[in-house]
């Protein structure tokens, strides 16, 4: 059990400053994940369209990730968390002006230009704070870290739900396209509107943390000697299996992440269309549900930290990475509100998994190599651009619905699923890799 305090007492309020955006980037991810629902509803999407609200959001980190490292390699930790903020602003209140035009696209630009700034932060935020500190409890710190995203996770779940999602008028009714075009717009103007106010109240508030982080000064430390040059920089980091094997496990964790959260409504949805004519059956309040999960998500944090005290971060790994795998097939085979207890499930077990394979990722880096190879891990968040729209093409297999057809014997919104599963047995192979490296 290592000594070695995991935060000295003499970087404590930078690290809490530091620690405080982890929340603010979870709220944005949980806000925006039920808008794929609310769009669909909304504007009259399917599946595959709507699921664009994720590639524009993830997208822009895969964009940013790499000139926001550039930019911190030459300038500091603390600007480039002020240029973040900014550009988290600003692609917030660009939901006003989207809400008037009454288009798709202008949203989703909005949420691109949201996750640049995400970027910034994400990218400056996780090596800063992985370097105040000796490198025996970097990933232990980061993991105490990261404990505080699920806090703004379950916040902006609260406000999806009863700030958005309860007063959209779309979506109490059965058949929206039924009705007539004027009625169709008032109603499409009125919902706009709903989603649009959340995002705009989140860009002034990142405006006064911007000011609070310009008047803090801020620790920076430094590297010893010259610059190595990028391209010696890139080639120790393409030549470092750890980290290269890291970045596909961090695409496909967040991948397999995302996908369980988004379609969490659609999975729920085909439960209700089962039972639709069972007597006393009530519709599932998937907001609950969703709450649960990150409640979880939340304990498996806290627990995860205190288990890198005594397991190694890969062996911790694995053995999550294996109970996801067992929880993902649960969903998938298993129809009704058990298979939904076990899509809950997931995330207790995927928890821990961006901070460990960050941690273990960077491990073996020097602190200017970490910036760099931050780049990678942060623009390996498209995963979850690219994999809830291709889960989101084979639930429209059948049609637009969630349940048309059968596929392995399962709903096609059950069988979707088999992508999340994928990604975690790959995250527990790497697991295994590293703890059995570790020993040799």
């Amino acid at each position: 059990m290592s000594k070695t305090a995991v935060v000295s007492k003499k970087v404590l309020v930078p690290f809490l400053l530091v620690t405080s955006l982890f929340a603010l980037w979870g709220f944005a991810n949980a806000v925006t994940d039920p808008m794929v629902n609310a769009f669909k509803k909304v504007l009259e999407l399917s599946n595959t369209q709507a699921s664009w609200v994720q590639m524009a959001f993830y997208g822009g980190y895969f964009c940013m990730a790499l000139p926001a490292a550039l930019f911190m390699r030459k300038y500091s930790y603390k600007v480039g968390v002020l240029i973040g903020l900014a550009l988290y602003a600003g692609g917030a209140l660009l939901f006003y002006p989207a809400a008037i035009t009454e288009q798709f696209w202008f949203f989703c630009l909005g949420l691109y230009i949201l996750t640049f700034g995400l970027a910034f932060l994400e990218t400056a935020a996780n090596p800063y704070i992985l370097a105040m500190g000796a490198k025996e409890t970097a990933t232990q710190r980061l993991n105490l870290a990261q404990a505080v995203n699920p806090v703004g996770l379950i916040a902006g779940l609260l406000v999806a739900k009863y700030y958005v999602y309860d007063k959209l008028q779309s979506d109490d009714i059965s058949d929206f396209s039924a009705l007539d075009e004027a009625e169709r717009t008032a109603i499409r103007i009125a919902d706009l509107a709903v989603i649009r106010d959340p995002y705009v109240i989140l860009g002034l508030v990142i405006l006064g943390v911007f000011i609070v982080f310009l008047v803090r000064k801020m620790p920076q430390s430094k590297e010893e000697g010259g610059l190595p040059s990028l391209g010696q920089t890139f080639g120790t980091l393409f030549q470092n299996k750890k980290y290269t094997f890291g970045v596909l496990a961090q695409i496909l964790n967040v991948g397999g992440m995302i996908m369980t959260w988004t379609y969490i409504y659609q999975y729920s949805e085909a439960i209700d269309l089962a039972n639709v004519n069972t007597p006393g059956y009530e519709k599932i309040d998937v907001f609950s549900y969703q709450l649960a999960a990150f409640i979880l998500f939340t304990i498996g944090r806290a627990i995860g930290t205190a288990l890198l005290r005594i397991l190694s971060a890969g062996k911790l790994l694995m053995i999550a990475s294996l109970m996801a795998v067992a929880f993902v097939a649960g969903a998938i085979f298993i129809e009704g509100m058990y298979g939904l207890y076990s899509l809950v499930g997931i995330s207790l077990c995927i928890s821990l998994m961006f901070p460990t394979i960050y941690g273990i990722a960077l491990g073996d880096l020097t602190e200017e190599q970490a910036k760099v190879g931050s780049a990678g891990l942060i623009m390996g968040i498209v995963g979850g651009a690219l994999m809830p729209m291709v889960q989101g093409a084979i639930i429209d297999i059948g049609g637009t619905g969630v349940s048309d057809t059968l596929i392995a014997g399962v709903p096609e919104v059950n069988f979707s699923f088999i992508l999340p599963l994928l990604c975690f047995a790959y995250i527990a192979g790497y697991g295994y890799w590293v703890a059995k490296k570790s020993r040799t």
